[in-house]
């Protein structure tokens, strides 16, 4: 973008604008290089991370940081080993923390994504372990006491002295008060001294270092005290020079840094001028404007940064893609010269990614150049007259536009001969027209009306005029050119009627014809405003419902979420509990010596039963699904868990089936068993005999188990093989410790149900395994 337009349209007065809410110097450097961007993407970019930022803080509050300073010179004199003092250590530090802080900030930031922001968080660089190397200072850069042990021991004996000397020196201006000009303690050469009278200085023996300009006083250093401050000398040499080596070893450790801290520092100005941005939206009312592929500019009561808010009109702008031309007619101090300025800045600001004076919706399209030739630049060195000097201005140009140019005239053709000027603006603008150029030009000319109203893709504009009130309303009218009233003005002034009466006379009755038609066009475009303003109102309104229906929508899935995390912390609470409980049982089993087949179904139907039930009997498909299945009172069934035929007693509330297995009934879902086809009772039983056996192995092998695992393990597996109807079973528990094969000896033989067992054959295991036989 040229510097010519910027200049023109003041825009480095609108950036001061945004300066005011920026709090680092990082931002206001980010400001002071701002320029208008011709790229869409980018400048897409930029309003998706405005608007990301203004979601974020409005879920989350404010993000503040720190102030901070320029520490560009600092980070230079770092990469060439130069040595930082300790104020230029606490400003680069407070960069780092800020970046930390704006981190944590976005890590912590809930119910909003922002994925174009995040691309920008993601390029901090950790610099933590910075932070804790430069907590030596405290905040005014100064190194701390314990920055090193040796700097806390020299601190420590300076104190010392100086404590002594203090005590030392009081001590002696309590005794000499009379030989004293004044009795106060204080220093010369950097040495505690006494102001002396100059008729007494032999009653206080020490070293004269001052004397009065009168010669009534010397200041004397009593020799009581000069060793000490010899040695309070040394020791602050001492603790400037362990000073400067601890600045040096940190500007060494922090060298290999500086590109991080660079590019730290740059992120903490970018979204500090994000903030701002956010923030002089709030204040001014401004928005993010639509980007445009076609050359389409629609600009809702846009107002101009630079005018007082209080005074400043605002007007909506439409000029479509179909359009090539606006031609804007109308009384000086009109407020045409303000309209072109306006689209022109806020352009620009659009092109910044600065968010611009307009109401949503609005909608700006992306140029290359923007070119203008506004207000008087007559030059005096060149002596060119003002016509000249618009002239020249207006080569330039007709030569450097194109396509993706927006172009600018006031008063155009102005400054010569009204004929020649008029037939001239018309002439430069057919030309950018046919060249598919966009342009706005004011003027005065009543030629360019016609052109306006004859010529393809040029539509007039015209500034309204109060006549009862006799002054402008800075209300832009599209579609309308303006009209002249001068008469009419000229007749409330006080001009006498026959001289109104005379010139009425010398205009042509079509020139009245084309102002009674403006007046009737200006009527009828105060309609269709007030209609459209109507309009946009509702749009507003409704664009302000769907944001709150969305932010409630969003709100009620945030706390359906919330209330979903918190019964699945509920169930796992439970499921823990019954886990709990169920190991319990398993414990209470493990104790138990002897156990029948129907207690260990009891206890493992207690088990079951510690499961979370859900109410799933007014479910429709589960319905349709038992049907399917043919379950029903009274059938048969084979409980998989088990290994034993059972009888489907009743269905209840939960979904589970009781089932009655011999003397023993459990509550059983139906995934836990089968049903048995109802062929004859002897098939049944054989058919489930054949699946109990072939389910149970008669070998157990007990190698490599703890020893509970292990007595758990064959007190399950005894009861399977009881209820699999096995004769024989084989224990494997080898040799080892012989600790595993004591238990499973001493539980063999407390057994009810088992006949008798032995360790086995020398070829089947010796005795690394037991056989038993069951009853």
């Amino acid at each position: 973008m040229n510097k010519k337009i910027l200049q023109i349209l003041e825009f480095d007065k609108v950036k001061e604008q945004f300066s005011s809410f920026l709090t680092t110097a990082q931002g206001k450097q980010e400001l002071s290089v701002l320029t208008a961007w011709t790229d869409p993407k980018k400048i897409q970019l930029l309003f998706d991370e405005l608007a990301e930022f203004i979601l974020v803080t409005q879920e989350n509050g404010t993000l503040s940081f720190s102030k901070t300073s320029d520490i560009t010179e600092y980070l230079r004199r770092l990469a060439l080993d130069a040595s930082l003092s300790g104020r230029e250590f606490l400003e680069i530090k407070k960069v780092i923390q800020a970046g930390i802080t704006i981190v944590r900030y976005f890590e912590n930031a809930q119910n909003v994504t922002f994925e174009h922001l995040q691309r920008s968080i993601d390029k901090f660089s950790d610099l933590s372990v910075l932070t804790k190397k430069l907590e030596i200072f405290d905040n005014s850069g100064i190194l701390m006491d314990d920055a090193t042990q040796e700097l806390l021991y020299i601190r420590a004996n300076i104190k010392r002295l100086q404590s002594e000397i203090k005590k030392i020196m009081q001590e002696i201006l309590t005794k000499n008060m009379a030989n004293l000009t004044e009795p106060i303690i204080t220093l010369r050469n950097d040495r505690q001294v006494l102001p002396v009278r100059s008729d007494s200085k032999n009653k206080i023996p020490g070293v004269v270092h001052d004397m009065s300009a009168s010669g009534q006083t010397l200041y004397i250093e009593p020799n009581r005290v000069v060793t000490l401050n010899n040695a309070l000398n040394q020791a602050k040499l001492e603790e400037k020079n362990e000073m400067a080596k601890i600045l040096h070893q940190l500007s060494k450790e922090m060298a290999p840094y500086v590109p991080e801290i660079k590019q730290n520092a740059w992120l903490v100005g970018h979204i500090d001028f994000i903030k701002a941005k956010a923030n002089y939206m709030i204040l001014h009312h401004a928005t993010i404007p639509v980007l445009e592929n076609d050359k389409n500019i629609c600009l809702y009561h846009a107002r101009h940064p630079l005018i007082d808010p209080k005074v400043v009109v605002s007007n909506t702008i439409k000029f479509e893609d179909a359009l090539n031309t606006i031609v804007i007619t109308g009384p000086n101090t009109g407020g045409k010269t303000i309209t072109l300025k306006t689209v022109g800045l806020l352009t620009l600001m659009a092109q910044a990614g600065l968010p611009i004076l307009v109401e949503e919706g609005s909608r700006i399209h992306i140029f290359d150049e923007i070119f203008a030739d506004i207000g008087d630049e007559q030059s005096i060195e060149q002596s060119l007259s003002t016509f000249s000097s618009h002239m020249t201005n207006i080569v330039r140009i007709l030569n450097q536009a194109n396509e993706k140019s927006l172009v600018l005239f006031d008063e155009l053709g102005a400054g010569t001969d009204p004929k020649e000027g008029a037939a001239l603006a018309i002439s430069i603008l057919e030309n950018l027209r046919t060249r598919n150029i966009k342009t706005m030009a004011s003027t005065h000319y009543p030629e360019l009306k016609a052109y306006g109203v004859e010529t393809k893709a040029v539509s007039n504009a015209s500034m309204a005029f109060d006549i009862d009130q006799m002054k402008p309303t800075y209300q832009l009218q599209l579609g309308v050119p303006g009209r002249s009233n001068a008469l009419e003005i000229s007749k409330r002034l006080g001009l006498s009627e026959a001289i109104i009466d005379n010139a009425a006379a010398q205009i042509s009755d079509r020139e009245h014809d084309v102002n009674h038609m403006i007046e009737s066009l200006e009527e009828k475009t105060h309609e269709v405003m007030t209609r459209a303003a109507n309009i946009r109102k509702i749009e507003q309104e409704n664009q302000t419902l769907y944001r709150d229906l969305k932010r409630t929508y969003d709100q009620i899935n945030r706390e359906r979420a919330h209330e979903l995390d918190k019964a699945k912390e509920k169930a796992t609470a439970l499921v823990k509990k019954a886990s709990q409980e169920a190991q319990e049982i398993l414990k209470n089993l493990n104790d138990k010596s002897r156990l029948k087949p129907h207690e260990v179904i009891a206890a493992r139907a207690e088990l079951e039963a510690l499961a979370p039930t859900i109410d799933f009997s007014q479910n429709k498909v589960l319905k349709k699904a038992k049907a399917k299945r043919g379950l029903k009172q009274g059938a048969k069934v084979l409980v998989l868990a088990y290994g034993q035929s059972g009888t489907l007693v009743r269905l209840e509330k939960d979904g589970r089936w009781t089932v009655q297995m011999g003397a023993i009934s459990a509550k059983l879902s139906e995934d836990a068993f089968d049903l048995v086809e109802d062929e004859n009772s002897s098939s049944t039983s054989t058919h489930v005999t054949k699946k109990v056996t072939s389910k149970v192995k008669a070998q157990l092998d007990l190698r490599g188990m703890r020893y509970e695992e292990a007595e758990l393990e064959l007190d399950n597996y005894i009861d399977q093989a009881l209820l699999a109807n096995l004769i024989q079973i084989t224990i494997v528990h080898g040799i080892g410790t012989g600790v595993i094969r004591e238990m499973v000896q001493k539980k063999l033989q407390n057994h009810r149900h088992i006949k008798s067992f032995a360790y086995a054959p020398i070829n089947a295991g010796g005795s690394g395994a037991t056989l038993a036989i069951l009853k």
